[in-house]
């Protein structure tokens, strides 16, 4: 069974650490939606978009009516976050001791962070191109292609009835595309099963040679751009695909992928920076561990 979307965006922002609470300084406090004493700004909504996996963003960058699910989340936790206030639920044992643990690991997770952080000169232009030759091969691009796609769904466990019909529709489509003057776009809007493409006249954009199935990979290898597809059947049913653009591999210049390449040195720098100092606070204060008692714990 599905879970409802509103389910869905709630333990996504509980998930992204959304706070309920303060909305950041200095942003747009326009008032977006209301429920009860509570509302929610422009402000605390792309905070509460920041902080959602890079998924749930470009879902909502795809469907900007997703957006309204958030709203609903942020002022659905409020009402029960109220409801949790007012019943004293802080003070509830079970409460109050996760509250000190997500308490501790806060300011443990802050405070490595801090004392971690490179400084803001790292990485320097030479460590950078350092990294950059280093890690060259590493940084090949596959073949992409800009693709579209016409998609008859059957599943393989559908039944006969189902199949066939699926058949009817897939010869249909075939015979229209061999057509003379047959526009792709205009079958692929009345008849893909797949809507959010279909809506596109097929288009599925750009995608990575080594991110296509290996069945429909076997024939885009062949085709040349502005070509057609044999129908290719997969778990789900048939895909047609046409070949819009395409780009042979590529290994990019160093200003094409610096920014990306910096945030992941700093990460890196942070990730050790952070071992270092935990390893010097051992070393200055080593952990002694009754091993004998320790095995008794597990024990019933």
């Amino acid at each position: 069974m599905k879970r409802p979307v509103l389910t869905i965006a709630l333990l996504l922002l509980a998930g992204a650490g959304y706070s309920l609470h303060a909305a950041p300084a200095a942003e747009d406090a326009t008032v977006i939606a209301r429920v009860g004493d509570n509302s929610v700004t422009a402000a605390e909504i792309r905070d509460a978009v920041r902080n959602l996996d890079a998924n749930s963003q470009a879902a909502i960058a795809r469907d900007p009516s997703q957006l309204s699910q958030v709203v609903r989340a942020i002022l659905t936790r409020r009402l029960v976050l109220q409801e949790a206030d007012s019943k004293k639920w802080d003070q509830n044992p079970a409460a109050a001791a996760q509250i000190a643990r997500a308490r501790d690991n806060a300011l443990v997770e802050t405070y490595l962070e801090s004392v971690s952080m490179p400084p803001d000169s790292y990485p320097s232009q030479s460590e950078l191109q350092a990294a950059y030759d280093a890690n060259k091969s590493a940084l090949l691009m596959p073949r992409q292609y800009r693709l579209a796609q016409i998609f008859i769904k059957c599943p393989k466990s559908a039944d006969a009835d189902t199949a066939a019909k699926a058949q009817v529709k897939l010869d249909g489509i075939r015979k229209r595309l061999k057509q003379k003057d047959a526009d792709f776009s205009t079958v692929a809007r009345a008849n893909s099963d797949e809507p959010q493409s279909a809506a596109q006249g097929g288009e599925i954009g750009w995608v990575a040679e080594n991110r296509i199935q290996p069945e429909i990979r076997t024939q885009l290898g062949s085709l040349e751009k502005g070509t057609v597809s044999d129908p290719v059947r997969l778990d789900d049913g048939w895909h047609i695909l046409k070949v819009l653009d395409q780009k042979a591999p590529y290994t990019p210049e160093l200003g094409e992928v610096k920014q990306q390449l910096a945030a992941r040195m700093r990460q890196q720098k942070a990730q050790a920076n952070s071992q270092e100092y935990v390893a010097k606070l051992l070393q200055q204060s080593p952990v002694e561990i009754n091993e004998i008692e320790l095995s008794k714990v597990l024990k019933p």
